[in-house]
């Protein structure tokens, strides 16, 4: 199995509009060293720790298990249902528990 990180970095960060360097410099890397260290991620050269990834996640508006999710359809469902408030993840949870019955 492919590892799903660099992918899903590299399209949520388009996504978001931002540049490698832009993004590494907003997570608190040195301007010089930035987009580099953004590449390495996205070719999977190297992988973030998990506190790394929830402060990506969360400065691209994605939840952090979509870049852990090896599932591209399970991953667009994880973002869709972040974006429903408290009450519309209640609804759709029901609406699952319905249909595996």
């Amino acid at each position: 199995m492919t590892n799903p990180i660099p992918v899903r970095l590299k399209s949520a960060r388009k996504a978001a509009g931002y540049t490698q360097q832009q993004l590494g410099i907003i997570l608190g890397m040195e301007p010089n060293t930035a987009s580099a260290r953004m590449n390495q991620y996205e070719k999977g050269k190297h992988t973030p720790d998990y506190q790394t990834m929830k402060r990506i996640a969360d400065e691209l508006g994605v939840p952090v298990a979509y870049f852990y999710c090896d599932d591209d359809l399970l991953a667009e469902l994880i973002c869709s249902l972040s974006k429903l408030d408290s009450q519309g993840k209640k609804e759709v949870l029901e609406l699952i528990r319905k249909k595996q019955q």
